[in-house]
């Protein structure tokens, strides 16, 4: 296994650097196109979410890679190498599947035991898939990994070590406000939610459970805002009143509001210090700020306006770094490392399964070339005495093929097994491409199996 992360995330960087370093869609498509042009990369994907940007590939050089790799995440960002270097972690391997199966259980986390980091490694993989650069490795690599994540949520209290980050930041709003809960808070309140995307969904449901009386939904496509609102809307859920309004209406919305929820994928500021001193002129309730864009979609200036509180990533940062830990992240690190052994373990048995496939082909092909041979030497045999040799010659070469076959399998599938595919293709002097050609159907089988599972 050749699998290669690097990346940065706010245990590494600061919020400014993410920032600067944040990746929208068509350049994160880009950035995968680039990965599989380059020479030491042979599949990939990139894993981007508001506190995170890591990139995944299969080399065939790790230096190469790391310098490779690194060199595309600062083009691409817009940030200098030498400017970016200092902040990038590396990840190889075993470690490298170890980092994405904690990144998947939320245990690597701004709010430890969050589960949205689910849905945003499904879109990695889906990326990967629809481009066409994610192969065996990152295929089986992110659908394990989303397994093992939903098995830490299932078996374990994680989610009692901290709740989404729309939850998290709703609390640190209440926190020194005028109720003593989030539901407390919100009750009656009027909402302006920024953004339609999966973080703006998230946050105008928890909104919507948490009593708000009315949300507005403000997005550059209308239709996508309308099609939130209409969930919203829907009979025999929360009550709540939700209407859609284009991003040119924000500024009126934004002096009814009590409480505002940003997240888009804007690059420049959505809402300007500007913006936000003059909804508040000649208001008599506070307004309350949370921006969980990055980059920020509201100006750090805000938090100075009388009557504004804003939350926003930074402080999210700061704020979770002081929280406590569950006992259950425990349990959750021993799933971890169990399951990298054995993804660790299936990977290595699959490595050797092409050499099997091929061995056996040609014992099978050695089989009906002698029957073959028989058949000329021995014309006058009817149909069931042939049947029987060639079943008994057929018994043979299986019984004295399994043993081998099952060991070495074994063997393959135990650290430092990787040359027992070596020794085999050496011992029974296979034919190379007879083996890639078996490599490349199973890939092919396999491609097309993961792009139904996601």
């Amino acid at each position: 296994m050749s699998l290669l992360v690097v990346g940065l995330s706010h245990r590494s960087a600061p919020v400014s650097i993410l920032e600067r370093a944040a990746l929208a869609a068509d350049t994160q498509a880009k950035l995968l196109q680039d990965t599989l042009a380059a020479e030491p990369a042979a599949e990939g994907t990139v894993l981007a979410t508001c506190n995170r940007i890591e990139l995944y590939a299969d080399v065939d050089k790790f230096h190469a890679g790391v310098a490779e790799l690194s060199t595309l995440l600062a083009q691409h960002s817009g940030v200098g190498l030498d400017e970016l270097t200092p902040y990038l972690y590396v990840h190889y391997e075993d470690r490298a599947v170890h980092h994405l199966f904690s990144v998947a259980c939320g245990l690597d986390s701004m709010v430890v035991g969050e589960g949205q980091i689910l849905g945003q490694i499904k879109d990695a993989l889906a990326l990967g898939q629809e481009l066409h650069t994610a192969g065996r490795l990152l295929n089986d690599l992110f659908q394990q990994a989303l397994r093992v994540g939903k098995r830490a949520h299932s078996e374990t209290g994680i989610d009692r070590a901290g709740q989404s980050l729309v939850t998290f930041g709703l609390e640190r709003l209440v926190d020194g406000a005028d109720g003593s809960d989030v539901d407390t808070w919100a009750k009656g309140k009027k909402a302006l939610v920024i953004g339609a995307g999966s973080m703006s969904s998230l946050a105008a449901a928890t909104l919507a459970r948490s009593g708000v009386s009315e949300i507005v939904i403000a997005n550059r496509t209308l239709a996508r805002a309308e099609r939130l609102a209409q969930i919203l809307n829907e009979p025999g859920g929360t009550g709540v009143a939700a209407h859609a309004v284009e991003m040119v209406a924000v500024g009126d919305e934004l002096t009814r509001a009590d409480v505002v929820v940003s997240c888009t994928g804007a690059t420049g500021l959505v809402l300007t210090g500007d913006d936000v001193e003059t909804a508040v002129q000649g208001r008599r309730t506070p307004l309350a700020l949370l921006d969980l864009a990055m980059p920020r979609d509201i100006d750090a200036a805000a938090h100075r306006i009388p009557g504004v509180r804003l939350v926003d990533i930074e402080s999210l940062a700061e704020a979770s770094a002081d929280a406590p830990m569950a006992a259950d992240v425990d349990q959750v690190r021993g799933i971890v490392s169990d399951e990298v052994a054995a993804f660790g373990a299936a990977q290595r048995a699959a490595h050797i399964t092409p050499t099997v496939v091929a061995l056996r082909t040609m014992a099978a092909d050695v089989v009906a070339g002698e029957v073959a041979r028989l058949e000329g030497r021995l014309p006058g045999l009817d149909d069931k005495q042939r049947a029987e040799i060639t079943q008994t010659v057929r018994r043979v070469v299986d019984k004295l093929l399994h043993a081998p076959t099952v060991r070495v399998k074994q063997l393959a599938s135990e650290p430092g097994g990787a040359g027992y595919a070596d020794a085999l293709r050496t011992l029974f002097d296979l034919d190379p491409e007879t083996v890639a050609s078996v490599s490349r159907a199973d890939l092919n089988d396999a491609d097309v199996k993961n792009r139904g599972r996601v």
